[in-house]
């Protein structure tokens, strides 16, 4: 009997696993190039480099691929044991670190069908999910989160924004197969729902009915004017009367001039064009609704989050401005396993990277408070030297005077 527990016991833990179908932490150097494939689309994509870039929390885990070139497009993706996410959460998990400031560029990765031709990955290429934080200026500052359902591109119709700063961020989707999902950013939820009534996947449930119309006796107006009001016997004024202080210039000449009339000033007693004073409507209806009925185009679909393929995790995107680093990817079906994960990458370095950050710009801050004052020093110093020389200019000149003057004598 014990050991009959001891069985089922193992047996759930086993159950259990989380399932980590791709993890990538760039922690063995170079040899990432062998599993990462760059695209052959166009010859003059940017390159990627392999830094923990000027500050981090720790130089050897925090190292990722940086991009490197501005003003480039990027295009690199890395292969996978093909899986269905049928049945299963999906969870896809990265961290983001736009050093430079980012002014516009993307910083979003995308999952791709294992059919993918990796060497001929571009813009074009047939994506299943695009998530990820996207800048450009101060218009654009928004998580996307994109599927391909049906041939199309669907974009959430919320807005999520992204972190703009220097430091490194965790971005995380989760995907349900009660078709939810959640964003979250730095293991902090920001954004959850449903598919259905946050992207455009399916038509409406109801349309307005094509048969009815709003009755001709309806009335929509909640205002009518009082009939009981009158406009006042005084009311009526000219906006525009004749100066009363204005004279005619003792130099006006009728023949030469014409006849002089006085010039027209704002009326004070003008009260503009009189209307009634409004009062409730006792026969209002409020605003007509047009009555929904079904919609005979939609039909309910259960899989909504369902891909049959995920094959392939890449980035394609535009930088102006290169420095992002990427780094610490994960697709699993365990979301406390992706919150984990980030606890232990992004989680343990980020407040010694922000301290490095931080004591980097004390120290520049000093520095560039030294320069300034080495420049006023030599501005000072040159400015000096420029009167001595001015008064050594003079006083030779007032000796050769002195030289002519004793020789006219």
């Amino acid at each position: 009997m014990v050991k009959i527990c001891m069985f089922l016991a193992l047996l759930g833990l086993a159950l259990a696993d989380p399932t980590a179908h791709f993890k990538e932490t760039f922690e063995d150097g170079d040899t990432y190039k062998d599993r990462w494939i760059e695209s052959k689309h166009k010859s003059d994509y940017g390159k990627f480099v392999l830094t923990a870039g000027e500050f981090y929390g720790d130089e050897e885990l925090d190292k990722g691929i940086q991009t490197s070139e501005n003003a480039k497009f990027y295009s690199m993706s890395a292969a996978f044991d093909k899986f269905s996410n049928e049945g299963k959460t999906m969870v896809v998990q990265f961290t983001v670190k736009h050093e430079q400031k980012i002014d516009c560029g993307g910083g979003y990765l995308k999952l791709f069908p294992s059919t993918l031709d990796q060497e001929d990955l571009n813009g074009d290429s047939t994506y299943n999910i695009m998530f990820g934080p996207d800048i450009c200026g101060y218009g654009t500052k928004k998580v996307h989160v994109i599927f391909t359902y049906q041939g199309k591109n669907l974009l959430i119709k919320k807005e999520i924004r992204c972190k703009d700063d220097e430091y490194t961020h965790l971005y995380t989707l989760i995907v349900r197969s009660d078709n939810t999902y959640a964003v979250k950013i730095d293991n902090k939820e920001v954004e959850k729902g449903s598919l259905e009534e946050d992207w455009d996947f399916l038509p409406p449930k109801t349309i307005p009915d094509p048969e009815a119309k709003k009755p001709s006796d309806w009335d929509d107006q909640a205002k009518i004017d009082d009939p009981d009001d009158t406009k006042p016997e005084d009311w009526d004024t000219p906006e525009y009367v004749t100066d009363p202080d204005a004279t005619q210039p003792e130099d006006w000449d009728d023949e030469l001039d014409g006849e002089w009339e006085p010039p027209m000033v704002p009326n004070p007693d003008y009260k503009g064009d009189w209307s009634p004073k409004q009062i409730d409507n006792p026969d209002y209806q409020g605003e007509w609704q047009h009555p929904q009925v079904p919609n005979p185009d939609y039909t309910e679909n259960e899989n909504l989050y369902l891909y049959e393929d995920f094959g392939v995790v890449g980035f394609d995107l535009w930088q102006v401005k290169s420095g992002t680093i990427f780094d610490n990817l994960l697709i699993t079906d365990d979301e406390a396993y992706a919150e984990e994960f980030g606890n232990e990458t992004w989680g343990k370095t980020k407040d010694p990277e922000k301290k490095m950050k931080e004591e980097m710009d004390v120290e520049k801050r000093k520095k560039d408070e030294e320069e300034r004052k080495k420049m006023e020093e030599e501005m000072k110093k040159e400015e000096e030297e420029e009167e001595f020389e001015e008064e050594e200019e003079e006083g030779e000149g007032e000796d050769e005077a002195d030289d002519i003057e004793r020789d006219e004598l």
